[in-house]
């Protein structure tokens, strides 16, 4: 898409960025390429959103809404998703993925059949626990910028649908997987109750979103 049009981008997030980089990234290159134009931005003009949070480790689509179009961005937050993760077993860590402190938990090694069978019992409507270190607010806060200051943080159980848990491969310690989740499925949560649930803890070793509501990775562009 033309940067100075009103529409979505669609970016292939890489790990380490934040969604909030990706978006402060392509708006200096929109207020550029209206600058190059000889045209004086609005503020309408240099809105720059983005649709659905990714993990700094993570990787993968990231929708990106530019001017009138980030009045759409509830839509897409109430999409399905599709994501390809790893998870490693007989390990937890505090914050569900490779950023926070390890712990190894088991030396215990589950059959290909034990995590099919877990995969079942997590397939449909779950309830959930988000993670501490998550977006969502608590007291008009962030919980991850209370979790990062020593804070206890509760959140909400929540209903969610795990429409598919498909096994890609397992090699111990690493089981890789694929799912179609509702919106609001934390994929750090699921790893970390597939781990309690097979005894061995787990935490989410990679995560990539390749899919929104039909919308896949193939259509996404590198944001440098």
């Amino acid at each position: 898409m033309n940067l100075l049009e009103n529409g979505i981008l669609l970016i292939d997030k890489p790990a380490g960025w934040t969604s909030f980089d990706v978006v402060a990234k392509i708006r200096g290159k929109r207020k550029a390429a209206f600058r190059e134009a000889g045209i004086t931005p609005t503020k309408q003009q240099l809105k720059v959103g983005h649709a659905g949070t990714l993990d700094p480790f993570a990787t993968g689509l990231l929708i990106i809404l530019l001017g009138k179009a980030t009045r759409q961005s509830d839509e897409f937050l109430k999409k399905d998703k599709v994501y390809e993760a790893t998870i490693r077993l007989s390990a937890t860590s505090s914050t569900g993925d490779p950023e926070g402190e390890i712990t190894v938990e088991s030396t215990l090694q589950p059959s290909e059949s034990d995590i099919r069978e877990v995969f079942g019992k997590f397939t449909g409507q779950i309830t959930q626990t988000p993670p501490a270190y998550s977006a969502i607010k608590v007291n008009g806060q962030r919980a991850y910028k209370l979790a990062r200051k020593g804070q206890a943080v509760e959140l909400p159980s929540r209903v969610v649908t795990i429409h598919s848990l498909e096994l890609l491969s397992y090699d111990y310690p690493n089981v890789t997987l694929r799912t179609n989740v509702s919106s609001g499925t934390y994929i750090r949560s699921l790893a970390q109750d597939i781990g309690s649930a097979l005894g061995t803890g787990a935490y989410c070793q990679t995560l990539r979103r390749t899919e929104i509501d039909g919308m896949t990775i193939q259509s996404a562009s590198a944001i440098l």
